[in-house]
Order: structure tokens, then C-alpha cells, then sequence
């Protein structure tokens, strides 16, 4: 049983972004165009919503996952805010 848990904690690790990833690290977000940080925002955001349904209808306990969420939304709207002010700093110049 120990074995099964190592090797789905290694696949999560390897899995690309997305819905099985539990939390992105910001050089992973930095690596990803405006549409790619726009788009997983609105995913996480979903995913993130529907969590908050299924706690309120009492079917999931999950709130390590609520709070992984959170920050990976917050992760990327901070990148997304550094580029847009970099990009007011270029324009300025």
C-alpha cells in the first residue's frame, strides 16, 4: 500500500499543469504565456468553486485542498500583476 501512495505522490509530481497538480511552484507559472496564466486562473478558479460546494453540502473535508487552490490563484494573479506592471515600466521608457 506504501508503494501505491509513492507512486501516485511521483506522479503528481511529474503530471503537468493542471487539475491533478496539487499546488504549482511560481517558476512553473513563469514559464506560461499571458493565455496560458489567464486560462489557469479561470480553471483553478472553477475547481475552486466547486470545492466550496461540495463543503457547504457537507460531501468533501477537503480544505488542504481549498487552501492550495487559494494560493495557486493568488501565485498567478501576482505574476500576472509583475508583468503587466513591467510592461507599464517598458512603456514609459
Amino acid at each position: 500500500m506504501l508503494q501505491r501512495q509513492r507512486e501516485r505522490q511521483e506522479h503528481i509530481k511529474k503530471s503537468p499543469l493542471g487539475r491533478n497538480e496539487p499546488s504549482m511552484k511560481a517558476d512553473k507559472v513563469r514559464n506560461l504565456t499571458d493565455a496560458e496564466l489567464q486560462h489557469q486562473e479561470r480553471e483553478l478558479n472553477d475547481q475552486l468553486f466547486r470545492l466550496k460546494f461540495q463543503l457547504n453540502m457537507g460531501q468533501t473535508e477537503s480544505l488542504k485542498k481549498i487552501r492550495g487552490l487559494r494560493k495557486d490563484i493568488a501565485r498567478i494573479k501576482t505574476i500576472a500583476r509583475e508583468r503587466q506592471v513591467a510592461g507599464a515600466e517598458t512603456e514609459k521608457k
